[in-house]
């Protein structure tokens, strides 16, 4: 299935899909975080188009879970082309590493190198904006967001560099 992928400067993303149905259905992706379903009326993606569905940034992130498509990482990626000098990227939990078996707080990652972990990803499992507390697990993916020598300090880190 092709998904084509829209950006519209200061709202956030829109991605469209046609389904077996040959409906057209679109997904917006706010900056703010709220989400919205849309269902176009036409087979044009400039045609009129029909709010399905609105969620909170939370409602879009549990629906996401249950549909088992966990995308938050690709999300924070395609929304931090709208900032620039702003980076996403995904930084694995190695079984050797030096906070496997510890806590998210005790790396104080956002202190020590200006860039935040926004989500964990575990398996299927997605915890978005993950406390202190959150125990990380060798395998775990970080989604980061902060500048390249950011992200390159939080990489790293988690590595024991």
């Amino acid at each position: 299935m092709d998904v084509n992928e829209v950006l519209l400067p200061g709202v956030g993303l829109r991605y469209e899909f046609v389904n077996d149905e040959g409906e057209r259905i679109g997904v917006v992706v706010r900056r703010t975080g709220g989400v919205e379903l849309i269902v176009y009326e036409g087979p044009d993606p400039d045609d009129e188009a029909r709010t399905v569905l609105r969620l909170t940034a939370e409602e879009a992130d549990a629906l996401a879970e249950m549909l088992g498509a966990p995308r938050i990482a690709e999300r924070f990626a395609d929304l931090s082309k709208e900032v620039p000098g702003l980076r996403a990227a995904q930084v694995e939990v190695e079984t050797e590493g030096p906070y496997a078996g510890r806590r998210l707080g005790e790396t104080r990652a956002r202190t020590r190198t200006g860039a935040s972990v926004v989500a964990i990803v575990r398996g299927e499992e997605v915890t978005p904006s993950p406390g202190p507390g959150r125990v990380l697990l060798p395998g775990d993916v970080l989604v980061v967001i902060g500048t390249h020598d950011g992200i390159a300090a939080v990489e790293r880190l988690i590595r024991g560099d």
